[in-house]
């Protein structure tokens, strides 16, 4: 019998509701960051993010059944089950906590880091390069839901269109219209920051010159 570790999704999926503990942990390990990090990048908080991930693999656990690999595939199933709950949570809750500002190790699992253009060549540089990670950070978690979705989903987890239609239930083309609106929402959110970044830089170019 092949290794847990080789088989297809899918194919864990039926040993898991066979019973196969193994099978389940192999599941859990594969896709629980993806589900982590969509529902950190959609609410800025950590233990709302680890609650959800529970609650996703408690679902599959339980009504794993109901999954039919024709509508998609098995991840886009595990991240359509966190955003119900992270939509319920949001609205239960109004758990609207951004992330710590030194949290690197959050930052680095939410994904934001790899949205920095800085690189660390010195102090000051590492100063810039946190801030506009927390920049992009507050800007994304202060779209709308509905465009802070496909704006995650597309951009930071880099899932196709349609994939990401099939975790909304939308149209590839409503997709495409949230996602464009949403990039121009965050393209005027992030302005001041980078005017600001742009100040600080010819600052340190003076103090470089003088």
């Amino acid at each position: 019998m092949a290794k847990p570790d080789s088989q297809t999704d899918d194919k864990l999926l039926k040993l898991m509701l066979a019973g196969d503990e193994e099978a389940l942990t192999t599941l859990y390990r594969r896709r629980q960051g993806s589900v982590y990090r969509f529902a950190l990048q959609m609410s800025g908080s950590p233990a709302l993010a680890e609650d959800v991930t529970q609650e996703v693999f408690m679902v599959l656990m339980r009504d794993g059944g109901n999954f039919d690999p024709a509508r998609g595939s098995l991840n886009s199933f595990l991240l359509g089950v966190a955003r119900n709950h992270v939509l319920r949570r949001l609205e239960r809750d109004r758990f609207y906590v951004p992330m710590d500002d030194d949290s690197e190790n959050e930052a680095a699992a939410s994904g934001f880091s790899a949205t920095s253009p800085f690189k660390s060549d010195g102090p000051l540089d590492d100063v810039s390069r946190t801030e506009m990670i927390e920049s992009v950070r507050k800007a994304v978690l202060s779209l709308p839901a509905r465009y802070r979705e496909v704006v995650v989903l597309c951009d930071l987890q880099e899932i196709s269109y349609a994939e990401a239609a099939g975790v909304l239930g939308c149209a590839v083309g409503t997709v495409r219209s949230r996602l464009h609106r949403g990039r121009a929402l965050l393209i005027e959110k992030l302005r001041p920051a980078r005017e600001e970044d742009s100040t600080v830089a010819d600052v340190k170019s003076e103090r470089c010159f003088a």
